[in-house]
């Protein structure tokens, strides 16, 4: 599984990304983690709000963090 955490840096993105990489080990998922941090390389990716969680190249979540335990349900979706 492949991770991307995109967003500049910020607070909630470093957040985002401690959540995804706690809910993929929770989950037992073999994964790459990701972080994006190039606004130019977020925009191609077509995300306009940030923090933007993509799995595999799909969008999962955007302009939030979620918890881990609702990581953990969409990961596995």
């Amino acid at each position: 599984m492949f991770i991307q955490i995109l967003g500049t840096g910020c607070a909630k993105c470093n957040h985002l990304a401690v959540h995804a990489e706690e809910a993929a080990k929770r989950a037992d998922l073999a994964f790459t983690l990701e972080k994006v941090t190039d606004i130019q390389k977020i925009v191609a990716l077509g995300v306009m709000t940030t923090p933007a969680l993509m799995v595999d190249g799909k969008l999962i979540c955007s302009g939030n963090v979620p918890s881990v335990e609702r990581l953990v349900a969409m990961l596995k979706e």
